[in-house]
């Protein structure tokens, strides 16, 4: 085995198995950011990898589907809204709910469209690696940063959008403002209300994105169960990133890059068994929430609902 094309293959592969975890974490954030807890990434995720596909498979065009999966994404951010903030149900149990939800009514739906049993997985073409002029064309870093699918470059882009609303404009500042005391955000006239539902929706449009890319983008198929784990993981990137989407990034690319170097293993034929390969991303979460497990918590409201004059 030859140590820089590996090394090589096994860079570019990380950015693109961070993107799916990088784009529902930065929803995420934005989320918790505004004090809603939403569990329901991981079936939101996948609500929208299947409705993704679904659209793409019928209309032939990936990013009908991109669209089809963020609308899809952004209903269900829009019924966790009602839950949380309206009707202020337990933020734990209904984002567990939603999860649970997105993972059975995706496969109803895939197996609804395909109804005879399958023999293999129906594919589409999705989206193909874009060269960026002149930059994809330079040594070991082109073909690591610069030839990637746009979704990919969506993400980063994202982080870097996110950490500037968030830190460094007034939107941001009210935003963070109802995540740590909504009693007094509200005093001071900000509608604790549309900043919640707002960013809960757009959590829900960025988990349906991320799904879609996995499912347009990266196996250009849909799989029940394919997003294993990554919306959890999104999860538990945004506590590991202290609710900064560029730390978020960073979390991102340590996740994506355990993904990453399973499959190279597996690859290269290393004798070590399949189930202990596919074991290092989630023993990478448990060992991250251990290490993080003292440090403080985030918003001081994050979680609790909000009641007007309660």
């Amino acid at each position: 085995m030859e140590i820089a094309p590996f090394i090589e293959g096994l860079l570019a592969a990380t950015i693109r198995m961070a993107t799916p975890i990088l784009i529902a974490a930065l929803g995420e954030n934005l989320s918790e950011s505004s004090g809603i807890l939403n569990l329901g990434v991981e079936g939101t995720m996948l609500v929208g990898a299947c409705i993704g596909f679904l659209v793409a498979y019928d209309y032939k065009e990936p990013w009908f589907g991109v669209l089809a999966a963020m609308g899809a994404g952004g209903l269900i951010g829009l019924l966790m809204g009602f839950l949380s903030i309206t009707a202020k149900v337990n933020q734990t149990v209904s984002g567990l709910s939603i999860s649970i939800f997105g993972s059975a009514f995706s496969t109803f739906l895939f197996y609804s469209k395909f109804k005879e049993k399958l023999t293999e997985f129906p594919s589409v073409e999705g989206f193909a690696p874009v060269q960026i002029p002149l930059l994809s064309h330079i040594p070991v870093i082109g073909p690591i940063l610069f030839r990637h699918q746009v979704l990919v470059y969506t993400g980063i882009i994202l982080a870097a959008i996110l950490s500037i609303l968030l830190f460094k404009t007034t939107v941001g500042i009210k935003i963070r403002a109802v995540g740590e005391n909504p009693k007094a955000a509200d005093t001071l006239g900000i509608n604790v209300s549309r900043i919640r539902y707002s960013c809960i929706i757009f959590g829900g449009l960025m988990a349906g994105l991320a799904g879609s890319f996995l499912s347009l983008a990266y196996y250009n198929s849909f799989i029940p169960e394919m997003t294993a784990g990554r919306g959890w993981m999104a999860i538990a990137i945004v506590i590991l990133g202290e609710w900064n989407p560029l730390k978020i990034l960073l979390g991102s690319l340590i996740f994506g890059g355990a993904d990453a170097l399973r499959l190279r293993l597996r690859a290269v034929g290393l004798n070590v068994p399949e189930q202990f390969l596919m074991m290092i991303p989630y023993l990478l979460v448990i060992l991250t929430l251990f290490l993080i497990a003292r440090k403080k918590g985030g918003p001081a409201a994050l979680g609790i609902p909000y009641s007007r004059g309660g």
